[in-house]
């Protein structure tokens, strides 16, 4: 399998971050639209089997697939967006602007949306018959998920919502650690082992995603969870949001561009400045004849 240095990676990353972010509004939207759709049916599949077998592990294990199609397939996620876009920027590419990046923030988040809801909708129209019998197994447990992950929040108030802030932040230092995963190798079966593993870790702590929950939450909501789209709102997608922007950002991308992606006259000053030990002189020892 073959392996792309860091510091050949991070200007892939750059790369694919300002393409992203001069994308049409047909494509962004296409792309994010179908990005949300492919998660959410991941997240749906994941639910499906830790309720029919039990073991949540599973559930972890097998939830990825959708992720590693939805990034072969060069559809977007808000989440990875959070990190290519503002390298981007960072490392000033030509038409990468703050507006610029911010409007790519907004069409992908609407893309998002509109994918994991839809989803949403047929999911719910599965699990009870087009509405005309209760929810099964799956949909009650999606329901309760939930109620546990907005009003079981609200019930710790400021320490519910840190807690809900951090697990944001932990589930796109994972998240977007597999986004570039899918940069990292060349191979079909590198880019999947490299994405995988970060993402399994993620869904089975359940750190915060803000498009899987905009599967979780609508779904809940219409197969009759006991929480409002103002506990949705304030008490999960805003603050995870802000986690999830926080975590890639601070702990996956600033990381890598400032040690890998500089300029190299940058580094190079960096280094001419930094004082340095002075090298003993060896003695030199004839060897025998």
């Amino acid at each position: 399998m073959s392996y792309v240095k860091p510091a050949e990676l991070v200007p892939t990353i750059i790369d694919a971050g300002a393409n992203k972010v001069l994308l049409s509004t047909r494509d962004t939207l296409v792309r994010s639209t179908m990005g949300g759709a492919i998660l959410a049916i991941a997240a749906a599949f994941a639910v499906t089997v830790t309720v029919t077998t039990g073991h949540a592990v599973l559930g972890a294990i097998l939830f990825p697939v959708g992720f590693i199609m939805l990034y072969l397939l060069g559809y977007d996620l808000l989440t990875g967006m959070f990190v290519l876009g503002p390298l981007a920027w960072l490392d000033k590419r030509p038409g990468i602007t703050l507006p610029a990046v911010l409007r790519n923030w907004g069409l992908v988040f609407t893309g998002n949306f509109i994918g994991a809801f839809a989803v949403a909708v047929m999911m719910a129209i599965v699990v009870t018959y087009g509405f005309d019998t209760p929810p099964n197994e799956v949909g009650q447990a999606i329901g309760h998920i939930g109620e546990g992950r907005t009003v079981g929040y609200a019930e710790h108030g400021a320490s519910g919502m840190l807690t809900l802030f951090v697990r944001g932040m932990l589930c796109n230092w994972m998240v977007s650690m597999g986004v570039i995963g899918a940069m990292i190798a060349k191979d079909v079966t590198g880019k999947a082992i490299a994405m995988w593993m970060p993402v399994m870790l993620f869904f089975f702590m359940a750190f915060e995603h803000s498009i899987v929950n905009m599967f979780l939450f609508p779904s809940g909501l219409l197969l009759g969870g006991q929480f409002t789209i103002m506990d949705y709102l304030v008490w999960n997608e805003i603050p995870t949001v802000l986690g999830n922007l926080v975590g890639g950002l601070l702990l996956t991308g600033l990381p890598l561009y400032l040690t890998h992606g500089r300029p190299k006259a940058q580094r190079g000053a960096t280094t001419a400045a930094a004082p340095t030990e002075p090298t003993p002189e060896r003695e030199l020892v004839s060897e025998p004849a």
